[in-house]
């Protein structure tokens, strides 16, 4: 009986650690796509926290990690992990530079500082927009939908320029026009504007090649030009989702742009446009190197000349700046950006970007093939390769911004508007923002 006894607890304990060594396997099997949840949710509490100076549970995504998920801040900076214990991971705040997911607190430097001086949207008195004016924000922020539509809209500013003066603007509650806001993709546009800007003094050119020393296949034949128009044919996976490539890029990877560098070609180089967050930051990490200049290369080159003293473009730990997401901004400073590209690069007297860029990247060059047709070089555009137009209620010239959860800033040069559109969209079926534009055309004649 004694040894039956001995027999049945060698073989509890065999199954016993059976279990623990599957569980312990499922999870190190499982622990890089936890990673990318744990990764926002760090990042996230830290920048909104430190940044936005709102609540994380206001922007939380619907993904079905999200109940499992803990985060908050500590002595160690800001933490996200799975049940306060699992794939833990740290994010860091510093000073003019946001928020920083790392093991330990990293060091970029000096932030080049930044007057708001030299943004002439900044001062500009609230305007007292009329009727036609008023219609067209009420509908922009769901005034004639319930409360659920309303949420599920969910816009929080608008902001709209004619000219160079702001001749409406309205913001939800718990926002104003000094919060900042994450554009999210729309720091690709400001990377176009960046890059403009890089070519203009010299440091780049749109044909520059053999952009990696590790690169000496055919990667080594990517242009700048081909990061900016997303047609380098680097391996790319796009949805947001655990574990995808974009993903990982943003929330498990130290070194983003290596990480982006070292995905295998998935197409001949030129050959398909596939949108990409990764070519962009891509290029942020060769304009860091062609520059020498690391996390504060936005900041002293296109943020402090147009005067964007709300703006924080946050960087990897590396210190390449996140160029394809991570750019906040209030509404005004966003409409700065847009006013600078109406301006074809002309900030306060001073040509910045060279003379005719921002028709050169606002102009759709199609590949033999591509996912978007209608997307330029860091630039969404009303008029595709073919002359198609993309949304009739437009006017043909017009480009914009686009990001994540709802982000725009319009462009119509025909008008000399910019509009202004943030929010959290998450499951909104139309953010009304083409229609915004439209009636805002209308309203102003």
């Amino acid at each position: 009986m004694r040894g039956k006894r001995r027999l049945w607890v060698r073989v509890a304990v065999g199954l016993l650690v059976v279990v623990v060594v599957a569980a312990v396997g499922g999870y190190w099997y499982e622990r890089p796509l936890l990673r990318t949840g744990t990764g926002y949710a760090a990042h996230s509490a830290c920048a909104l926290d430190t940044i936005a100076h709102r609540p994380m549970t206001d922007d939380l995504p619907p993904n079905p990690l999200v109940p499992y998920l803990r985060f908050g801040a500590d002595a160690g900076g800001y933490r996200g992990s799975v049940l306060g214990a699992l794939a833990a991971q740290q994010a860091w705040a510093v000073d003019g530079f946001g928020c920083t997911l790392a093991p330990q607190r990293p060091s970029f430097g000096a932030a080049t500082p930044i007057s708001a001086a030299a943004n002439p949207l900044t001062t500009q008195p609230t305007p007292s927009p009329g009727p036609a004016l008023e219609r067209a924000l009420a509908t922009a922020f769901g005034d004639d939908l319930d409360q659920a539509g309303r949420d599920r809209l969910g816009t929080r500013g608008v902001v709209v320029v004619r000219d160079g003066r702001i001749v409406a603007e309205r913001y939800a509650g718990g926002f104003s026009a000094g919060t900042p806001q994450l554009g999210w993709s729309m720091a690709k546009s400001a990377t176009s504007l960046l890059t403009g800007i890089m070519v203009a003094k010299g440091k780049v050119a749109l044909a520059d090649d053999r952009l990696r020393p590790e690169w000496t296949d055919e990667r080594a034949r990517i242009t700048v030009e081909d990061l900016l128009r997303m047609r380098s044919g680097l391996a790319w996976d796009e949805t947001y989702d655990l574990g995808t490539t974009i993903t990982a890029m943003l929330y498990d990877q130290p070194d983003m742009a290596s990480f982006v560098a070292s995905q295998p070609l998935a197409h001949p180089v030129g050959a398909v446009q596939q949108y990409s967050s990764g070519s962009t930051t891509l290029l942020c990490g060769v304009l860091r190197t062609k520059t020498g200049q690391g996390a504060d290369l936005p900041r002293a080159e296109l943020l402090a000349p147009l005067g964007l003293s709300s703006a924080v473009w946050e960087a990897d730990a590396t210190g390449t700046p996140v160029c394809s997401s991570y750019l906040w901004a209030t509404p005004r400073d966003w409409a700065a950006l847009g006013q600078f590209a109406l301006a074809d690069g002309v900030w306060n007297g001073r040509r910045l970007l060279p003379e005719g860029w921002m028709r050169q990247t606002t102009t759709v060059v199609t590949p033999p093939s591509a996912e978007d047709p209608n997307y330029a070089a860091g630039w969404w555009a009303n008029l595709t390769a073919s002359g198609s137009v993309v949304d009739q209620r437009l006017p043909r010239d017009a480009y914009w911004a686009s990001g994540h959860d709802g982000q725009r800033v319009y462009v119509v040069p025909s008008a000399k508007l910019v509009v202004v559109r943030l929010g959290f969209s998450p499951v909104a079926d139309d953010l009304r923002t083409e229609q915004l534009v439209a009636d805002v055309i209308t309203a102003l004649g």
